[in-house]
């Protein structure tokens, strides 16, 4: 099969499917809008490690390296996963996927708060791997790129990112005075802030998820007709080595390699501003790179604006650039006297890196992708850009 004539016709639907939309811009914002709370709620509850490790060692009763066995079993489905979670979002409406996903999440949630045992947990992480990953990853990313128009998706995926970084700050913000509140002025053991924590995760994915089952989704023709015939589709290699006849998937996925590479430089700021020569305090160091993650929705939003208004591609090479020269000059952060110079600097590297990731699949509209193999392309992009999830760390958050 050519690649070209795919690509013309993947124009062509894209196209018409522009078309069935322009009418409806509210609509495909507030669905926007759930796709982002979405994603905001769905992955801090896998994730209640970063803040609260010592308590979930002390409810679990386990140690930190099957904490840490934990998250690697998770990360390695992730990966197992994200081929599949493609394949799945070409056949099924990516409404429905995500509702379940969403409520899938919460009721192991649920099982979670029960302190069950080190086997019991072992099934809830990989519970939570097929959830997050399988039947989620891939279906939100394809839905966000269906819903915006060709000169929206810079802003839409910004949105995306940006704004589930602003409503995972919310949240965590919330859990956290609610865990302090309980402990500290009730009085209560530090299981039960934890529980309740859990609770307020779990029940907000689950009531997200029934919401989203309960609201049409108005799909247009040209999706209903791509989803018809990537169920009659069954040759998945065939459709794989169409995909590799792409270029600029290929690029893309370099382009999601080296963002996430760049991300992950960033991600033991924390430790690298307490340790060694520069010896900031504890407190110092978490407000700092607290701080950075506040930089989220600004980056992610203002980078996914200025995509759409000069181009994807050159804010894209832009920031990488800047972000990678900032990185360089870190090294140089024990000779910087001014605090107040090293502030800046880690919070301009927390803009730039997530005006990266705010950025990089909106360049999924540039490839021409057939729409009935849409989802799959995703699948293969992040398989092979989100590699350094599993080069530098077992797992953490896509």
């Amino acid at each position: 099969m050519a690649s070209q004539p795919l690509q013309t016709d993947a124009s062509a639907r894209r196209s018409a499917n522009a078309t069935d939309q322009s009418g409806n811009k509210a609509q495909r914002y507030v669905q926007l809008l759930l796709l982002v709370i979405a994603a905001g709620a769905i992955y801090p509850i896998l994730y209640l490690r970063q803040v609260y490790q010592p308590t979930m060692l002390e409810v679990f009763h386990i140690s930190e390296s099957q904490l840490g066995y934990l998250y690697s079993m998770l990360g390695t489905i992730f990966l197992l996963s994200y081929l599949p979670s493609g394949w799945l979002a070409d056949r099924i409406a990516p409404r429905l996927l995500i509702s379940f996903s969403l409520v899938a999440t919460g009721l192991l949630g649920l099982v979670y708060s029960t302190a069950p045992s080190f086997n019991l947990l072992l099934m809830i992480f990989g519970g939570w791997g097929l959830s997050t990953g399988l039947t989620f990853w891939a279906a939100v990313i394809k839905r966000v790129s269906l819903i915006a128009g060709a000169d929206e998706q810079g802003r839409f995926f910004g949105f995306l990112d940006g704004g589930r970084g602003l409503i995972e700050a919310m949240l965590a913000t919330i859990a956290i005075t609610l865990f302090a509140w309980l402990t500290q002025t009730k009085g209560e053991p530090a299981a039960v802030g934890f529980k309740v924590v859990v609770y307020m995760y779990a029940f907000l994915c689950i009531g997200l998820g029934v919401v989203l089952a309960l609201v049409k989704d108005p799909s247009s023709k040209a999706e209903q007709s791509s989803r018809a015939q990537a169920a009659r589709r069954s040759n998945v290699i065939a459709d794989l080595i169409t995909l590799a006849k792409i270029p600029e998937l290929w690029l893309v996925a370099a382009i999601v390699f080296c963002g996430y590479q760049v991300f992950w430089a960033t991600y033991s700021f924390s430790a690298y501003l307490h340790e060694g020569e520069i010896g900031l305090s504890v407190v110092m160091a978490g407000t700092i790179t607290t701080l950075k993650l506040w930089m989220r929705p600004i980056g992610g939003i203002g980078g996914g604006f200025l995509g759409d208004r000069f181009s994807k591609v050159t804010v894209l090479i832009i920031a990488l650039f800047l972000a990678s020269l900032s990185l360089v000059g870190l090294i140089a952060a024990p000779q910087i006297s001014s605090h107040v110079l090293l502030v800046f600097l880690v919070l301009f590297i927390g803009v730039l890196t997530y005006a990266i990731r705010g950025l990089y699949w909106s360049l999924l509209d540039r490839c021409n992708v057939p729409v009935e193999t849409m989802g799959l392309a995703i699948g293969l992009i992040s398989v092979l850009g989100y590699s350094p999830m599993f080069s530098c760390r077992s797992s953490t958050d896509i």
